[in-house]
């Protein structure tokens, strides 16, 4: 069911593996490092259609400076941060309770679906694009947290009940510390979906006050002409705090991610 790991292959697969890996490292990184060249290209090599060529000068601070100037992209940063922290908080914290209920307890919960942005006044707030991602995100979290909760020693919990510790009891004191491997995972996975988002982020936001940083990048897009040296020198930033958040806490996501992997 498991693939072989590598180390326990042939010589010649493993010498194929070793040669193959960095190629498709390679061609998968390809349209980042597209996307890089262009952030730095002067606006002369796009209109003189040199796109995928060695750029005729390096314009990076010149393009960079550029897209803080003539961009509220410090602003939508920061209400990226604004949606996404909230989230990532309230869909991970929904996710550990209804995950320990669903894996501890047998029933079947039913969630109706409602739309209740209009009704409820939290049409382009960022309240509502919370509470949207929230009740998006939550489900996925709910499976996750289940799934590991699943795997942890149901032993712990049932000497808990003998000894009379109440369920809060056990889920803070027993489960919570066991969950902390998931909770970091699942929080860097959420974080960077929610991120990333652009439609709905575009439709639930209109106003620059609102809007995250992925749908405030349409700003850098003109009438007649599209800066394209702009626009990727923009996605460049923008994409700086998820991937720093995966670095700086890349130990637990892994061990989240891989600790209760079991045969089967």
């Amino acid at each position: 069911m498991f693939p072989t790991p590598i180390a326990r292959t042939s010589p010649w697969v493993q010498r194929s593996y070793k040669v193959l890996l960095p190629i498709a490292l390679i061609v998968w990184l390809l349209p980042l490092i597209g996307i890089a060249v262009t952030s730095i290209r002067p606006s002369s090599d796009l209109a003189a259609g040199n796109y995928f060529g060695m750029p005729s000068s390096f314009a990076g601070i010149e393009n960079y400076t550029a897209v803080f100037k003539n961009s509220n992209i410090g602003y939508y940063i920061l209400n990226s941060f604004r949606v996404t922290i909230p989230t990532v908080i309230g869909a991970v914290a929904l996710s550990c309770l209804t995950g320990y209920a669903l894996a501890v307890y047998k029933f079947i919960l039913a969630i109706p679906v409602r739309d209740l942005t209009l009704h409820l006044g939290l049409y382009n707030t960022t309240t509502g694009l919370v509470m949207f991602h929230v009740a998006f995100q939550t489900g996925f979290c709910t499976l996750f947290m289940r799934n590991f909760i699943k795997g942890l020693p149901f032993a712990l919990i049932e000497s808990a009940r003998v000894e009379g510790v109440s369920e809060w009891k056990i889920f803070w004191h027993i489960v919570m510390p066991l969950m902390r491997p998931a909770i970091a995972a699942l929080s860097v996975l959420i974080f960077t979906f929610i991120w990333n988002d652009y439609f709905w982020a575009t439709i639930m936001a209109q106003s620059a006050d609102v809007r995250p940083v992925t749908a405030g990048m349409n700003e850098l897009k003109g009438q007649w002409k599209v800066a394209w040296e702009l626009i990727a020198a923009a996605s460049i930033i923008a994409a700086l705090p998820p991937v720093a958040m995966f670095f700086m806490m890349q130990k637990h996501f892994i061990a989240g991610l891989t600790l209760g992997a079991t045969k089967g």
